[in-house]
């Protein structure tokens, strides 16, 4: 339709000139002489090629315009069948279980953001805390792993339960053999586990210690370095609960005591969370954090400086409520 129009009035454009051309040769052919008549038709000549030329030219840019609207409309159509080829899909993967979409959730990120990245620029997510997720605690389950305490690592003041999966703190030390991976400053112990990549989940019970830090540790020689440790911290002082998250140093608002806390790691996002397992809400994200080498979860509880403390840690296993709270009153062997 565009292109027959654009003929059409290129057409009549040249039979207008041609006519006025004409015209004006018969009006001066019988005023003037033959060698002036011949010098006009030259003219006459070169004009109408000129003119021929330009509308040669203009019919080539209509034609490559008319080219190029319709590749146009190619590519628009193209995408307006992929998105609704993603639309349909992004439908049957809500009606699928919750299970299945997490072990599809790496995938449909890499395709999200490859998407963004070839229409938008995308904005960047930073820490984000107190998000209720519905069905998180269920589809969190499918990746916890078993975890176990190390007792190489244990500080002195810290008693590990036989199955490794409890700690207590007590207020002397124990006679343990010395070893490079002890901590010696503070009451921490880490996990036996090491993770360089995936996606990883443990939950520990917390209800039983005052003050307790949870997070994943890197591997260093240099034991008291702050940026080895991504931490979650909680206090109890008198009957107000306060939270921090490190690095860097921050508060995190929440109105009630947290008993059992989820920790998810995904290594190739480099991103740890941290979840109120009871209620499958997210507590606090660290994203970004340019993970490098093996990973281990870290356990700390505070030493008191005076008076009896009795506080622990519990390790829950995967799929078993409530957590394995039971800690020895020997100390495991390092």
């Amino acid at each position: 339709m565009i292109e027959s129009e654009y003929s059409i009035r290129i057409r009549l454009i040249t039979e207008e000139n041609e006519m006025n051309l004409r015209s004006l040769q018969g009006g001066f052919s019988l005023n003037l002489t033959q060698t002036s008549q011949n010098q006009l038709m030259k003219f006459a000549t070169n004009l109408k090629e000129k003119f021929q030329e330009t509308l040669q030219r203009l019919n080539f840019l209509g034609r490559e315009n008319m080219k190029k609207l319709k590749e146009s409309e190619v590519r628009l159509s193209e995408q307006i069948c992929s998105l609704q080829q993603i639309t349909t899909e992004l439908e049957k993967k809500c009606r699928q279980p919750a299970s299945v979409l997490l072990q599809n959730a790496k995938y449909a990120l890499e395709r999200s953001q490859s998407l963004l990245h070839q229409f938008l620029q995308p904005a960047q997510i930073t820490d984000l805390s107190l998000c209720q997720i519905t069905g998180m605690s269920k589809m969190l389950k499918v990746l916890q792993r078993p975890i176990t305490l190390d007792p190489k690592t244990a500080h002195p003041y810290l008693v590990l339960s036989e199955d490794l999966r409890s700690v207590k703190l007590r207020n002397m030390q124990r006679g343990v053999p010395g070893h490079p991976e002890r901590f010696d400053f503070s009451a921490t112990v880490l996990g036996v586990q090491s993770f360089t990549s995936g996606r990883h989940y443990w939950e520990v019970d917390v209800g039983k210690a005052a003050q307790w830090q949870l997070g994943v540790y890197r591997s260093s020689t240099v034991r008291s370095s702050a940026g080895n440790k991504v931490l979650l911290t909680g206090s109890l002082m008198g009957t107000d609960h306060t939270f921090w998250a490190f690095p860097p140093f921050k508060r995190v608002s929440l109105r009630e005591q947290v008993h059992r806390v989820g920790v998810f790691l995904d290594y190739e996002y480099e991103q740890i969370s941290f979840y109120d397992a009871a209620k499958g809400s997210l507590i606090y994200n660290f994203s970004y954090l340019a993970f490098q080498g093996a990973l281990r979860p870290i356990f700390s509880l505070s030493i008191s400086s005076g008076g009896v403390n009795s506080d622990s840690l519990s390790i829950c296993l995967p799929h078993v409520s409530p957590c394995n709270d039971t800690v020895s009153s020997q100390p495991s062997s390092a």
